[in-house]
């Protein structure tokens, strides 16, 4: 009965970390709030991914292209990277900048 008891509550505290842990990991996977201000011209693929759309993929192009071809004159200049359209543009531009 012992041993019965000891599993459940085994379980039991397991699913709680658990549950504990992916609520973790959703905040900290949400995009950034409104109020934050990314500049594209010298963000880092950590800082890109915060944006909404932006996955690592996108976040190195956008690098990529800034290393080969300099800083991006205006935010719309990110259509130049290969996956980004005028709608990723609109989704994140109220948190980026291209000082």
């Amino acid at each position: 009965m012992k041993k019965k008891m000891s599993v459940e509550i085994i379980k039991t505290v397991t699913m709680a970390l658990l549950v504990s842990l992916f609520i973790s990991a959703m905040a900290f996977a949400e995009n950034i709030d409104n109020k934050t201000t990314i500049n594209i011209n010298q963000a880092t693929a950590k800082e890109l991914t915060a944006l909404k759309g932006i996955g690592k993929k996108k976040a190195e192009a956008i690098i990529a292209y800034r290393e080969s071809n300099g800083k991006f004159a205006s935010v719309e200049d990110l259509t130049k990277v290969k996956g980004i359209n005028k709608n990723t543009i609109e989704d994140i531009r109220a948190n980026i900048v291209a000082d």
